[in-house]
């Protein structure tokens, strides 16, 4: 069982950067594909940005990619997910979550696959 919790999140003017962080606990970090997820007001949740077991593969979301950045941390279980140009339409509820797996090369890109969940970091983006 794994425990997730997320910070970072806050308010941001159009155009700026903000840096999430999510701290896995109670479980083996490395077993997992790690995923950074959102939701807006009336929106489906959808995936940001996902991470393999390792450092080396990952995927972005269409309205995401070249703008923010995935990473992670084995040694200090955690994952991050560094935004850049940030717009009005990424302010939403992020959620960081866990995908347990034996691939070492798989990016979890839908919701319902990952495994836990931590509860949410509020970003909103606005002038």
């Amino acid at each position: 069982q794994l425990q997730l919790a997320e910070s970072g999140g806050g308010l941001v003017q159009p155009g700026g950067s903000l840096k999430l962080s999510c701290v896995a606990s109670g479980g083996y970090f490395g077993n997992y594909a790690m995923g950074w997820f959102r939701q807006a007001p009336g929106k489906e949740r959808e995936c940001v940005a996902s991470i393999s077991r390792t450092n080396d593969w990952t995927y972005y979301g269409d309205s995401v990619k070249g703008r923010f950045t995935i990473s992670r941390d084995d040694t200090k279980n955690t994952v991050s997910l560094q935004m850049n140009s940030l717009k009005p339409e990424d302010t939403a509820v992020y959620y960081c979550a866990a995908d347990r797996t034996g691939n070492f090369f798989y990016t979890p890109r839908d919701s319902s696959g990952m495994d836990y969940w931590g509860k949410g970091t509020l970003v909103t983006v606005s002038s």
